[in-house]
C-alpha cells in the first residue's frame, strides 16, 4: 500500500534538557506533535493553544509561534519567555525545559494524513456528522480526537471520533458549527464531498480504558456527544456484562436530532439512555426531563457514585459542574473520572 502520511522532508532536533531528544517536521509539525509522534510524554491536553497544559522553557533555538495570542499563555508567562508546544514551530534545532509525566504517552502514535470527505449527515440545525477517509487504518482508541485543517482557516481544529477504530480508514465526528467560527464555518460551507482536508491524529487522554470491570456512565453535552458515542461503542463492542449509562444533554427540542447518531446502539439492553432539555420550548410539548445534565445523572444513578467509571465531554461549564458533583459531593476518584479540556 503507497504511503499517504504526510512527511516532510527537512527536520529539526529538539533535545529536552536532562532527557529524551526528538525530530520536528519543519514546516509542518510543532513542538508538541513531533514529540508525541516520537513517544514523548509531553504534557497536554487541548493541543489548540487554550489550556496551557503544553508550556515549556526555551533554552537555546528559535521558534515560530503559530497563534502569539494563544489563551493558553497568561501575559506573565509571556513575560516570563514561556511558549506553547502546540503553537510552536522550530526554526532550528533547539533546547527546552520540561518536565514529561508518562500520563500523558501517546497509546497510538498519531499521524498526518490527506482526508477525502466521503459523507455528511445533518443531524440537527448546527450540528452534522462527518464522515472521512484515507488510505491507512484508522488506529485510536474510542474517546480520542483528531485535529482536522480546514480550508482558508488559520490553525488546526480539535474534533473527537464518533465511531470505532477500522481498518477502512474512517474517521467520523459530529460537529457542531460555531457562529463566527472560521474552523467549523469552512467545514460546514467549503468542503464539499470528495475534497480533501489534513487529519492529524490521535491525541487526547479520555479514552475507553481496557482494564475497568465497572459500569461505565457517559456524559455528553453539545458536541460533546461525539466522544461519548465512541467511548459507548467501545464499551457495548467488548464481551461481558459491563453497562453503559448514556446521558445527554441539550437544549431545546432542535437538539434531540443529535439522537440519531445513537441509531445503532439502541435495542442494546446493557445500554440505558436519559436525555435532558436545559430550556425547551414548551409550545413544541417536550414531556421529559429538565435541567442540566449533572443534576440528571445525580438524579438517576443510584449511590454510590465510585461504583461507576465516568467518561464526559462537552462546553467548559459542563465539564466543571460535573466534576464538582462526582469529586466534591460524591467523592469519586479522579482516576475514574476521564475527560479532555477543550477551551
Amino acid at each position: 500500500m503507497a504511503n499517504d502520511t504526510l512527511e516532510p522532508a527537512m527536520k529539526h532536533q529538539i533535545t529536552i534538557e536532562g532527557g529524551s531528544a526528538f525530530s520536528v517536521a519543519a514546516d509542518e509539525d510543532t513542538l508538541l506533535r513531533g514529540a508525541l509522534r516520537a513517544g514523548i510524554a509531553l504534557p497536554h491536553e487541548c493541543s489548540v493553544g487554550g489550556c496551557g497544559a503544553c508550556r515549556f522553557d526555551l533554552l537555546s533555538g528559535l521558534v515560530e509561534s503559530i497563534w502569539p495570542e494563544a489563551p493558553g499563555l497568561s501575559e506573565r508567562d509571556r513575560k516570563r519567555g514561556k511558549h506553547l508546544a502546540c503553537q510552536s514551530r522550530p526554526l532550528g534545532d533547539c533546547t527546552i525545559r520540561v518536565r514529561c509525566d508518562d500520563t500523558y504517552r501517546p497509546v497510538v502514535s498519531p499521524g498526518r494524513w490527506p482526508a477525502v470527505l466521503q459523507a455528511r449527515r445533518e443531524l440537527t440545525p448546527d450540528m452534522s456528522e462527518f464522515t472521512f477517509a484515507v488510505h491507512a487504518p484508522a488506529e485510536f482508541r474510542p474517546g480520542q480526537y483528531a485535529l482536522l485543517y480546514p480550508p482558508h482557516a488559520p490553525g488546526a481544529r480539535a474534533y473527537s471520533m464518533s465511531n470505532l477504530p477500522n481498518a477502512d480508514g474512517i474517521w467520523q465526528f459530529v460537529i457542531r458549527r460555531v457562529p463566527g467560527g472560521a474552523g467549523s464555518n469552512a467545514l460546514f460551507d467549503q468542503v464539499e464531498i470528495g475534497q480533501t482536508v489534513t487529519l492529524d491524529g490521535p491525541y487526547g487522554h479520555a479514552h475507553l480504558r481496557d482494564d475497568n470491570a465497572r459500569d461505565i456512565v457517559c456524559i455528553a453535552g453539545g458536541s460533546g456527544l461525539a466522544p461519548m458515542l465512541s467511548v459507548a461503542r467501545g464499551a457495548l463492542a467488548q464481551e461481558g456484562a459491563q453497562r453503559v449509562h448514556f446521558f445527554y444533554g441539550g437544549r431545546s427540542q432542535p437538539d434531540l436530532g443529535a439522537m440519531a447518531a445513537l441509531d445503532d446502539l439502541v435495542g442494546d439492553n446493557r445500554l440505558a439512555l436519559s436525555v435532558v432539555l436545559s430550556a425547551p420550548g414548551p409550545e413544541l410539548g417536550w414531556q421529559g426531563p429538565t435541567g442540566f445534565v449533572h443534576a440528571e445523572v445525580e438524579r438517576v444513578l443510584v449511590a454510590p457514585l465510585d461504583r461507576f467509571e465516568f467518561y464526559f465531554a462537552g462546553p467548559p461549564p459542563m465539564i466543571e459542574a460535573v466534576q464538582a458533583l462526582l469529586m466534591h459531593t460524591h467523592r469519586v476518584p479522579f482516576e475514574q473520572m476521564h475527560f479532555d479540556r477543550f477551551v
